[in-house]
């Protein structure tokens, strides 16, 4: 494993904290492919019951790190096989979410089961404001889990939902003080592998129902984010983002 994820186990629970506070714990392919490798390990052993992750320092993720997104082919494909890795993960997972959760910051959380939050949490998808779509199937859970509407200013405006809102629209949990939220998920963790293990999967699966529709809608999403990447608007986008400018699209005929 590498520096910026940090993979440990305690009471038969894995935990992944990602670990890279000084750039928000933006991800890179790296990381992904270590996060991947991590949640493939865990699936195989009998001992771990279930996942925690978390953030380190004030942020939970940021999402991508850009720079190192769009250097070249390696972190789409990484960040795409850390998403068919959790959203096919046959175990509970428990997130503890402070600060941002930009892009895959948020994505991620649809594939938990247990979210918890501190008061400061943001959540935030601002696919369509990078010129891309959204990913890990979140056009689809975004809107079976908070509601169409909640979905749409989130998903079509790139709007923030704090945790109170977020709390509201059953994105999460529950909001736990920040000084606490660690310990209040390691206990929760903590507490799934005490149950009965066939039980406790057997009754995660049939909450999940089938995963087909899913994995189908995590392919779909990927081609288009492929095609994405490449079109004038994500350019745009990109551009305007590291020179910390407005974007100027091409305007309407």
């Amino acid at each position: 494993m590498i520096e910026s994820i940090r993979i440990t186990e305690d009471n038969h629970v894995l935990e992944i904290e990602i670990a890279r506070p000084e750039k928000k714990n933006a991800l890179t392919g790296e990381m992904y492919r270590s996060m991947t490798n991590a949640l493939g390990d865990a699936s195989q052993r009998r001992e771990i019951g279930a996942v925690l992750v978390h953030g380190a320092g004030g942020a939970f993720c940021a999402g991508n790190d850009l720079a190192d997104f769009i250097s070249g082919p390696d972190g789409g494909i990484a960040a795409f096989e850390f998403i068919r890795a959790i959203a096919a993960f046959p175990k509970p997972i428990v997130a503890a979410v402070q600060g941002l959760a930009v892009g895959v910051g948020t994505t991620l959380l649809f594939h938990c089961d247990l979210i918890y939050a501190a008061p400061d949490a943001q959540f935030i998808m601002p696919f369509v404001n990078l010129g891309i779509v959204p990913e890990a199937a979140s056009s689809l859970l975004a809107p079976a889990t908070i509601g169409y509407a909640k979905a749409a200013a989130m998903l079509l405006l790139g709007e923030a939902l704090d945790a109170h809102g977020a709390d509201q629209a059953g994105l999460i949990t529950g909001i736990v003080a920040k000084d606490g939220l660690l310990d209040h998920a390691r206990s929760k963790a903590r507490a799934l592998t005490a149950k009965p293990p066939e039980a406790l999967l057997a009754t995660r699966r049939l909450m999940k129902g089938d995963p087909t529709a899913i994995a189908a809608r995590i392919e779909e999403e990927a081609a288009l984010f492929r095609d994405a990447m490449q079109s004038p608007e994500a350019q745009e986008a990109f551009a305007a983002f590291f020179e910390k400018r407005p974007p100027v699209f091409a305007a309407r005929d």
